[in-house]
């Protein structure tokens, strides 16, 4: 059985990344990454109190190549709609990104990560802000942290880019991310158009409340080895903020896994796959048909993990609300027109909320 650090040690680990405190021969976990019951969701664990996953069920997968313009597949936007109305997420393969570029993404993650501590600390964030490197914001002494460091960057718009923060080594970092927000930005308003034609209503319907000047965040995530990995998660149970959240999976290790029935499903690794998951705001839009699933992440004792979200939002200063023609008697509207910032999710998420519950009607 794990025993917690003792209060001075605890106060020595705050100051550190987590990747330090792997690093480090430790005997005892800080008490503050330690998982409480109460911070989980569901029926989510058996009568040995050891985690539930489901065996049977499988991530929804979509070719993506038949999502791409007005004569798409019925049996694919059918597929897609089950996929997003009952899991929120699926596996999208023949997306248009080649894998050697896939790979070129991951390596700037891994050499940013791998790079000395003296380095990445030239990207640290401040203490009240989410941008540049480091681990949880702290806004509690009750807060369990997260088994992970990030490096959370603002990539669109252009003019948004806190640079100060992107990392000068790899040399071709800023080039890599640039591209890549590039084509995750038209795999974005393909999804989005699609979502829309699955519903039967106009294509642009959910891109017109998205806003010319929309927002997206690359969030790299690196996950050390923990010798407790029951003890612990990489991240909490959440659903994202986003409207539409494109995960870069890691080529070997898994460890994300989406709430279904009560049940933690895990999502398997597919090559050269981007798995696809709508947040909040898609699930406000489409008046609760599409789901923003809770989700997680879980370590490996032996293994690290490095893995790239994606998360793309509406411009910040547009309200939000459910689309006109998903509103009648029968299916009223569900939720309020809001503003949905980035502060607002993460208020709720580091304090164990899920932020779409202060939207509901």
């Amino acid at each position: 059985m794990v025993s917690a650090a003792t209060s001075s040690e605890n106060d020595d680990l705050l100051n550190k990344q987590v990747q330090e405190i792997a690093a480090a021969v430790i005997h005892r976990l800080p008490e503050r990454y330690i998982r409480k019951e109460d911070e989980e969701y569901g029926s989510l664990t058996n009568a040995a109190g050891e985690s539930s996953s489901s065996t049977t069920t499988t991530i929804p997968v979509i070719d993506f190549s038949r999502l791409l313009n007005n004569s798409s597949s019925p049996f694919e936007l059918h597929n897609l709609k089950s996929a997003v109305a009952s899991f929120g997420c699926f596996q999208a393969i023949n997306h248009g990104i080649e894998g050697s570029f896939l790979e070129k993404v991951r390596e700037i993650g891994r050499l940013f990560f791998r790079s000395s501590m003296e380095e990445k600390k030239k990207c640290l964030r401040a203490d009240n802000d989410i941008e540049g490197y480091g681990n949880d914001m702290v806004l509690s002494d009750q807060q369990t942290l997260d088994w992970t460091d990030r490096l959370y960057l603002t990539v669109l718009p252009k003019h948004q880019q806190r640079l100060q923060f992107w990392p000068q080594n790899p040399s071709h970092f800023r080039e890599v991310l640039d591209e890549y927000s590039s084509k995750i930005e038209l795999i974005n308003e393909v999804v989005l158009k699609a979502l829309a034609r699955s519903l039967k209503l106009d294509e642009n319907c959910f891109l017109n409340q998205y806003g010319k000047n929309s927002v997206m965040n690359a969030r790299f995530n690196y996950y050390p080895p923990c010798q407790w990995p029951d003890k612990v998660l990489g991240v909490k149970p959440h659903a994202d903020g986003s409207a539409i959240t494109v995960l870069l999976q890691d080529k070997e290790v898994e460890g994300l896994q989406f709430l279904k029935d009560d049940q933690w499903v895990g999502v398997p690794i597919v090559t050269d796959a981007l798995t696809i998951n709508v947040g909040d705001q898609i699930e406000i839009m489409s008046n609760g048909i599409f789901k923003s699933t809770v989700h997680r992440v879980v370590v490996n004792s032996e293994k690290e993990r490095m893995t790239l979200a994606m998360f793309c939002m509406p411009q910040t200063e547009k309200d939000i609300g459910p689309v006109d023609e998903l509103i009648s008697d029968e299916t009223p509207q569900l939720y309020k027109n809001v503003t949905f910032t980035s502060d607002f999710f993460f208020k709720n998420y580091q304090q164990g909320r899920r932020a779409i519950d202060a939207c509901k009607i």
